[in-house]
């Protein structure tokens, strides 16, 4: 799957040219020789990304109950600049027609792609997960027909550190970073787990998808000294929120504490992550990339009420100064 129009690569370039000037000389010391890279965006601050994880059920990944035309009027309604693809909608299975038609229609609209889940087994986090790590070519074939310079990774096994600095190494002569969220039952668990397997990895196209809601699941640190010790490793931003509940209905596993009982509730309700304290830690490292709504919705209240409710509760926060 290659590359296939001049639009499109001026698009992909464009974005390339945006993060390539943002690498910088220094380094961060909590996580090696990593240099410094922020994907800029065009006006200066966090803009928001719509992941059409908000269409699938939270236990069944593979199908989405919108169709791509009504994701993008969903995002276009509620003034996003990008949606964030996983393999509900399209993936390294999906058609290469179907791809670039799909490419073009995101396009045409004026959003564009934040980043590609490109597989199942990523989002699903178990022993396949971080198969794509050992032939990363079919996930840069993915991103590049979307226009994207952001892969989502899994890690599991300390083997697989090898593989992604392999990886990224792959992806960086193409112009596109590769990330892994914060997740439980992953090496991206803890805080510290995180930061050791950056320093690792040590390439300046690897870095994480901060999401606090996993952390404080796993009773995890995610307030503003985290975010400042992660720093130029933040290359995407997601945003779910749960209320811990031992007696809720979702047991979501962790490895450090077993089964944790949550509640899925909004973003603005209380009791779950405390997003005041993430915007500190955000606004005070000058984060400017995406900030991604990355919720399963189904069977909490409908879409596109939540969406709605989600769009101006981000605006809120990110106009915090």
């Amino acid at each position: 799957m290659a590359p296939y129009s001049t639009r499109r690569s001026f698009l992909r370039n464009s974005l390339f040219i945006s993060a390539a000037s943002a690498i910088g000389c220094g380094q961060d010391p909590q996580v090696g020789n990593q240099p410094e890279l922020k994907v800029l965006s065009s006006q200066g601050g966090m803009q928001l990304s719509l992941s059409v994880r908000v269409a699938e059920s939270f236990h069944n990944k593979k199908e989405s109950s919108m169709t791509i035309e009504e994701l993008i009027d969903l995002a276009l309604k509620h003034d996003f600049r990008a949606l964030c693809m996983r393999a509900s909608t399209a993936g390294i299975h999906t058609e290469s027609e179907v791809l670039r038609a799909m490419a073009d229609k995101i396009l045409d609209s004026g959003l564009r792609v934040a980043m590609v889940t490109g597989d199942f087994v990523v989002p699903q986090n178990d022993e396949h997960g971080p198969d794509g790590l050992r032939n990363i070519k079919p996930y840069l074939d993915l991103a590049e027909t979307f226009g994207a310079d952001l892969i989502r990774v899994c890690m599991k096994r300390e083997e697989d550190i090898e593989w992604a600095a392999r990886a990224s190494d792959e992806a960086k002569e193409r112009g596109i970073r590769l990330a892994h969220q914060s997740h439980n039952s992953s090496l991206f668990e803890t805080v510290k787990g995180s930061l050791d397997v950056i320093k690792k990895v040590d390439r300046s196209n690897f870095g994480i998808i901060y999401e606090p809601a996993n952390w404080m699941i796993a009773g995890e640190d995610y307030g503003p000294e985290t975010i400042k010790r992660l720093g130029q490793s933040i290359f995407n931003v997601y945003v779910q929120n749960h209320r811990l509940n031992p007696e809720g209905e979702t047991q979501v596993g962790t490895w450090a504490h077993g089964p944790r009982g949550v509640d899925h509730i909004g973003l603005w309700e209380e009791g779950g992550v405390d997003f005041s304290a993430v915007f500190e830690g955000l606004h005070a490292v000058e984060y400017s990339g995406y900030l991604t709504i990355h919720q399963s919705f189904q069977g909490v209240m409908p879409v596109s009420e939540a969406v709605s409710r989600s769009s101006k509760f981000l605006a809120s926060m990110t106009s915090l100064v």
